[in-house]
């Protein structure tokens, strides 16, 4: 399989796009005046707690106070006692200063979610300061292997003191790495744990101690591995500094790190702009003409399946067969586009036959697995639905680059220009019963409105200005919605 990344640099924003076999598979936009928050470390204060939900809100020095949970708390372990969550009142109080990490980013109304189990990643290595574990990805399959870096993780910590306190996570790119590059890993987060410990000691209440690295870096310590073919960045400054970090911590990916001189944007080739449009559409289309409704939610996310203009050849359930096996790879891959997480629902066009049913789960759960994100997929349910879940750390695309229509309010409809006529008279009435206005009242409203009341509504309104006593005129305000209307007294 052939993978490349393209990086598109402004002074304004950073955006990445993983291509596999010349298909956008994956985009990741970070603005620069709203960094993702998730991996930074903040000295926070808490300002509430909340038996009643085992919970606190924890000031970190953004616009919305963070939530942090009793259960995503480290507390000191009595040896003996029962394994058991304390309660909130017992671990934190207000006032008190926290050192935090901020597990999820704001999600619309909701502050960040926070946690006091630390963790630090590098490119091999994820060091966890508070814990004791020696783990490895379990995306690692080979036994031996796994057993390999197990073992060189425990005796890398037995020959340093400074390593002997804390936890490893052996992450999925360090497969066949040698001692050194381990070493050199563990060397690099021990020095950088002890420099955050002393921001810690020194930094003010609430504040701000370790940034994540921004998301060009991010992307070559975690997305790039060695199926990756090619790294493409149209920024000759960030192209520098990759360079350098390439150069230190992954040697091995120097030749495939290029800079796009070309005068043609970036992201026109393999045609990512079209896909990133196309992916804050609703109907997303299947190549044999059935399509795809995607709706996201508070709750969830839904995914319709439609056969559409696909009518098949042999009968209709081969027809449905066919037109689900085609969706599970396109779902698999909006999911990954959109970055759709929580909980998503997907409804499969009913298949009569068992056998067809597992075929197209056993397709779905296949195409997920290149998904770098968390997912767990339940059975085909009687009415042909799926239930699945996908971690969810960030914002989707949807809600990062697009915000609620002001003229539907997020309804996705708006009132008919009958129905808002029709309000027109009711509130005309309103005012006459509540105000005696000396020269009649001034409709003020959009033009479609406005027509309908001179034309198919006219009668109506010489009825009302008859009962009332009173002329109504009319006026065009063209920056009002549809919905949008005053009376005014004259």
């Amino acid at each position: 399989m052939s993978e490349e990344i393209l990086i598109n640099v402004t002074p304004m924003e950073c955006r990445v796009a993983r291509v596999e076999n010349g298909v956008v598979q994956e985009l990741y936009v970070e603005r620069t005046a709203r960094r993702g928050l998730v991996g930074s470390i903040y000295k926070g204060r808490v300002v509430r707690v909340l038996p009643g939900m085992q919970a606190a809100f924890v000031e970190i020095g953004l616009s919305r106070t963070a939530f942090i949970h009793a259960n995503d708390i480290v507390w000191p372990k009595v040896e003996g006692e029962r394994e058991r969550t304390p309660v909130i009142s017992e671990l934190l109080h207000e006032g008190q200063s926290v050192i935090v990490q901020a597990m999820k980013d704001m999600m619309g109304s909701k502050g960040a979610r926070l946690t006091t189990d630390l963790s630090i990643p590098s490119r091999y290595l994820v060091y966890m300061p508070k814990g004791e574990h020696i783990g490895v990805s379990q995306r690692i399959e080979d036994e031996a292997e796994r057993e390999r870096l197990k073992s060189l993780i425990r005796q890398l910590k037995a020959e340093s003191p400074d390593t002997e306190a804390g936890g490893f996570i052996v992450r999925t790119v360090a497969e066949g790495v040698s001692e050194h590059e381990l070493r050199r890993d563990m060397q690099f987060l021990v020095k950088l744990w002890r420099w955050v410990q002393e921001r810690c000691v020194t930094a003010a209440t609430p504040s701000l101690i370790y940034e994540e690295l921004p998301l060009f870096m991010r992307t070559l310590r975690d997305l790039v591995d060695a199926d990756v073919e090619k790294i493409l960045i149209d920024s000759r400054e960030t192209f520098v500094k990759m360079q350098e970090f390439v150069h230190d911590f992954m040697p091995q990916m120097q030749d495939r790190l290029e800079h796009y001189p070309g005068e043609r944007p970036l992201f026109d080739l393999c045609n990512v702009e079209d896909d990133l449009q196309k992916a804050l559409q609703r109907k997303v289309m299947l190549k044999s003409g059935g399509y795809l409704i995607i709706d996201q939610t508070e709750a969830m996310t839904t995914v319709d399946v439609n056969t559409g203009s696909f009518v098949g050849s042999r009968n209709l359930e081969d027809t449905v067969f066919k037109t689900n096996l085609e969706a599970t790879h396109v779902i698999a891959r909006q999911l990954r586009l959109r970055n759709l997480g929580g909980i998503i629902i997907i409804d499969f066009i009913d298949m009569q036959e068992v056998e067809h049913r597992q075929q197209v789960l056993r397709s779905l759960e296949k195409m997920l697995v290149r998904d770098h994100a968390k997912n767990k997929i339940t059975q085909v349910s009687e009415l042909g639905l799926v239930e699945m879940t996908r971690k969810r750390t960030r914002e989707s695309l949807e809600h990062l680059l697009c915000e609620a229509c002001p003229a539907c309010q997020g309804r996705g409809a708006v009132k008919t220009a009958e129905t808002v006529c029709y309000e027109v008279f009711r509130e005309i009435l309103r005012e006459a019963r509540a105000y005696d206005a000396a020269h009649g009242y001034q409709v003020v409203a959009n033009q479609k409105v406005i027509d309908r009341l001179l034309g198919e509504d006219s009668a109506a309104v010489a009825d009302l200005e008859l009962f009332i006593g009173k002329p109504i005129r009319f006026s065009v305000e063209a920056l009002y919605t549809q919905e949008q209307f005053d009376i005014v007294l004259l």
